[in-house]
């Protein structure tokens, strides 16, 4: 149906397009691309119409664009006065005028009736809005469009909820309809940063420095230790493909191959649920290299974080900080800290030993007994009564570990439970602190101590904010290396064994060697994490390439079963060169970037906090008779 204000509803009954109508729109004038494939040359980075109904985007045009003939296509974001349409795209909006004489009161009646998020294309002129109607607000609000035809490409159903940032709309909604979510301009902005990003990565590592993009496969088998893994069950009885981690033995088998350089945006699965900042199926910046060492790497993911960084987010340092895993668990109690604020914890051992009360004593006549504090700047003001009751009981029940706390009064008296046991020395030694801050000093196990106080400094941190204080700049980006990490830890369930702190892959520090034969739990590993704000966001290591180390580590420390990785073991003894390598966590990297609250809203089509997919109901129960082809029955739980 034509109308003759030039609305073409390209519709019959329902979305039934009338063929007509198809080759009316197919042969909508547009402007010519330089990508066209009669130009033969590939389309620039900025040519966003190439290919399409279109010949601009709803939020590129611009005061010099007036005058001309434009076509757009979009969704009609809102109407205004019978008079004005505003279009979106992915792009941006652009205010559409209708005709106001007798030939366009047909069209404006249709479109008065045309449900928002409807589809259009706009065929008119670029004009400038007349003086003192210009919206600042928006890209294009210095112009608008004089409408001469409308096409309708479909119409649209009353939506669970607006196509607007401002509406706000629960989590489990935007995923079920995570179709409609993704028209937001927040989502738009994260995929196609993130799009941006990865291409950038691709250029540096393949194009600048001759890595190989290989793609590894994603049925495999299990791999001894880690986390959880998906199974996927086969034709043959009792036989089942594992979803991997990581491609971590295949990009090892690549370097025994001689491809020197790998990288990889690999997917990879975990059978763990769902958190903030974890997902069952996720995406990872994978890479490996032959000859290299840890500074290698770590100099070489430096340069690829600054050649892919978006400009708008500012410069990151050259070269990225590094600090020991000791000392992040001595100065911040966590292995990742977050270095964007201070109240570092500080060791007043010594300057407690004087004190002659009975706990203090006991926990200072241990070997590992110890005294740390931090101090919280304004803590007296903010933190106080139930807050602070709360948030000292929260970490006695993590770490039974209780928190003794320092008021210092705004005359600068110190109010203390210790009262006159308080010692000069140990008032100099938090000599730092002024009126109104708080003190607060964990007595007991080193480790337990720093692990206490670290969580207690988050947690105050976030109180703080909480109450206006600005701590932790999102908009600021720390990068930090924290190396020499452990190579085993004691297993939670059984303390007297051994398991791997990264993976059974990674090499002993080589001034360690000895001690991997007398005292493992001892050993430091080749082992690199790259924090940013407190949160990993990548990690990797030099890998063992001698094929007996690797048995020893396996076998004799870790008491694996070395046949499930012969085929690693036999690559190994078959001149395997030294290799190493690292994987970002590629959600995570993007969530910080763009300042996300979890990375499900980097991620186009993310499972929810139970690992569902809400929007198709997956997983889903299969039938007896296809469960039966792979030679599994369901039994009910007992």
């Amino acid at each position: 149906m034509a109308l003759r204000a030039g609305v073409k509803l390209l519709m019959g009954s329902g979305v039934l397009w009338r063929q007509q109508g198809i080759r009316a729109l197919f042969a909508t004038p547009r402007r010519k691309a330089a990508g066209s494939p009669t130009s033969h040359q590939a389309p620039s980075a900025s040519d966003l119409n190439s290919f399409a109904f279109r010949s601009h985007t709803c939020g590129e045009l611009r005061a010099a664009h007036v005058g001309q003939e434009v076509t757009l296509c979009g969704w009609l974001q809102y109407q205004r006065h019978d008079m004005f349409l505003v279009l979106r795209d992915f792009h941006g909006l652009m205010q559409v005028v209708l005709p106001s004489d007798a030939d366009g009161s047909q069209l404006k009646q249709t479109m008065s009736a045309m449900p928002l998020e409807s589809v259009l294309l706009v065929k008119g002129t670029v004009i400038p809005r007349p003086s003192g109607q210009e919206n600042m607000k928006m890209a294009t609000g210095a112009v608008e469009v004089q409408a001469k035809e409308v096409q309708v490409l479909n119409t649209c159903r009353k939506l669970p909820f607006e196509i607007k940032d401002s509406v706000k709309k629960s989590e489990s909604l935007r995923m079920q309809y995570r179709y409609l979510d993704i028209r937001s301009a927040q989502l738009q902005y994260n995929l196609r940063l993130r799009s941006r990003m990865v291409m950038k990565m691709r250029e540096y590592l393949c194009n600048q420095h001759g890595f190989v993009d290989v793609e590894t496969p994603t049925l495999f088998k299990r791999t001894p230790g880690g986390a959880k893994e998906f199974l996927v069950p086969t034709q043959e009885p009792g036989k089942f493909y594992s979803l991997p981690q990581s491609p971590q033995q295949f990009k090892q088998l690549l370097m025994v191959g001689g491809l020197d350089r790998y990288f990889q945006v690999a997917r990879c699965y975990r059978d763990e649920g769902s958190r903030p900042d974890r997902q069952p199926e996720f995406t990872q910046v994978d890479l490996e290299m032959s000859f290299v060492d840890q500074l290698g790497i770590r100099r070489l993911i430096e340069g690829l974080l600054r050649y892919s960084w978006p400009e708008e987010k500012g410069t990151l340092p050259d070269p990225f900080p590094v600090m020991t895993y000791a000392e992040a668990m001595q100065r911040y109690g966590v292995d990742k800290p977050d270095t964007r604020f201070q109240m570092k914890i500080m060791d007043v051992t010594a300057q407690m030993r004087p004190v002659t009360v009975g706990f203090v004593q006991e926990a200072l006549s241990k070997s590992n007994g110890c005294v740390k504090a931090i101090r919280v700047p304004e803590g007296a003001t903010y933190l106080k009564g139930k807050v602070l009751d709360s948030t000292l009981q929260m970490i006695r029940e993590q770490y039974s570990q209780d928190v003794m706390v320092v008021f210092v009064r705004s005359d600068g008296s110190w109010k203390s439970p210790l009262g006159k046991n308080l010692t000069e020395e140990l008032q100099k030694a938090l000599a730092g602190a002024k009126a109104e801050d708080l003190l607060l000093l964990a007595v007991g196990p080193h480790d337990t101590a720093c692990a206490a106080l670290g969580k207690l400094r988050l947690e105050v941190a976030s109180r703080l904010e909480e109450c206006g204080v600005p701590l932790r700049d999102p908009n600021t980006f720390h990068f930090l290396w924290v190396v020499d990490f452990p190579l085993f830890l004691p297993k939670e369930e059984n303390p007297e064994e051994l398991e791997s702190a990264h993976h059974p892959f990674t090499a002993p520090h080589p001034e360690d060697m000895e001690l991997l034969y007398t005292d493992p739990a001892k050993v430091r590993g080749q082992h690199y994490d790259l924090v940013l704000n407190g949160n990993e966001v990548g990690g990797g290591s030099i890998r063992i390439h001698n094929s007996e180390l690797q048995r020893r580590v396996l076998q004799d420390i870790l008491k694996e079963n070395v046949s499930l990785l012969s085929h690693l073991l036999e690559a190994l003894e078959s001149g395997a060169p030294p290799h190493g390598g690292i994987a970002l966590g590629l959600d995570r990297l993007i969530s910080m970037i763009v300042g996300a609250q979890s990375i499900r809203d980097v991620i186009a089509f993310p499972k929810s906090f139970r690992g569902h997919d809400l929007m198709s109901n997956a997983p889903d129960y299969v039938s007896a008779e296809d469960l039966q082809l792979y030679h599994i029955q369901v039994t009910p739980k007992q």
